[in-house]
């Protein structure tokens, strides 16, 4: 019997890209051999109910057409139902896409790797009772993130290095208590994120180095350093060189608590609430094609 996969579709995702790609998806799978059940979210809570419905209906696999924020959300209903997950990127960022080595600019090959039916189990964190897929950002990145999220102009990533900019104007280090794995650490710093994968904001390598499947979370400390040094540092993220700073400081673990009076968390680009926030890791919870 052919395979059965459910096409879940956010069509606003990537400003209508979404829409653009399921149809060519779609053609690629039942190319492939397998059988196609369309689904199109309507508003954000429609991916964990569409989500849901998909696990309860037998079919063996879902392909997500959306951005990081709607592979959030169906995230928390797929894991740990053991039905594999297939990304298809249509957003701004597509980090989540990225860690696991899917193509960002090609649909038709990311809808290969469902076809062929390959699968790998990956971690996902676990902070304020959410499944995290990407990197935890708490200080300067949170705001730049904040910003972000508000801006209508420019697309695409360019929304990330503007908000950066605007960002940059008024910030000051800020004061932190990190504790990993109950080993507790009191610093200031511009930034502390926290990944179970290495990339976020479109493809900036925070936590450079982090594997996806490897049962650890990875913390990045980025300590105080004038404004003019963090502009600089930027462009070294999207290679993960920043991490030879003497500014930049890693660590890793399955417990991480992070502290600070001000600071709001983000995970995949989603508020998650001020800190303090606990930050745990739930190996292999996620079954991925890839």
């Amino acid at each position: 019997m052919a395979r059965k996969i459910a096409l879940v579709v956010n069509p606003t995702s990537g400003r209508g890209l979404g829409a653009r790609v399921a149809p060519v998806v779609r053609q690629r799978l039942e190319a492939g051999g397998l059988t196609v059940d369309l689904y199109e979210t309507t508003c954000a809570e429609d991916v964990g109910r569409i989500s849901a419905e998909v696990v309860a209906s037998g079919a063996d696999g879902v392909a997500l057409v959306g951005g990081d924020g709607t592979l959030h959300l169906g995230a928390q209903v797929l894991a740990k139902s053991g039905m594999p997950f297939g990304v298809i990127p249509a957003g701004t960022g597509n980090d989540f896409a990225r860690g696991i080595g899917v193509p960002l600019k090609d649909p038709v090959a990311a809808a290969d790797l469902i076809v062929a039916g390959r699968t790998r189990d990956i971690d996902l964190g676990v902070a304020a009772g959410e499944y995290i897929t990407t990197v935890v950002a708490g200080g300067f990145d949170s705001l730049v993130n904040k910003r972000a999220n508000a801006m209508t102009w420019p697309k695409g990533n360019a929304r990330y290095t503007v908000a950066t900019l605007a960002e940059l104007r008024t910030f000051s280090p800020l004061s932190y208590v990190v504790t990993v794995d109950g080993e507790r650490t009191e610093t200031d710093a511009m930034l502390v994120a926290v990944g179970t994968g290495p990339t976020y904001g479109g493809g900036l390598q925070i936590c450079s180095g982090a594997v996806i499947d490897d049962g650890l979370l990875d913390v990045t400390i980025i300590k105080p350093v004038s404004r003019l040094t963090l502009l600089q540092m930027f462009p070294k993220l999207s290679k993960g060189t920043h991490l030879g700073h003497p500014a930049v400081h890693t660590l890793r673990g399955r417990e991480i608590r992070l502290e600070s009076p001000t600071v709001t968390a983000y995970g995949d680009g989603e508020v998650l609430g001020p800190l303090p926030l606990d930050i745990t890791i739930a190996p292999g919870a996620l079954t991925v094609y890839s």
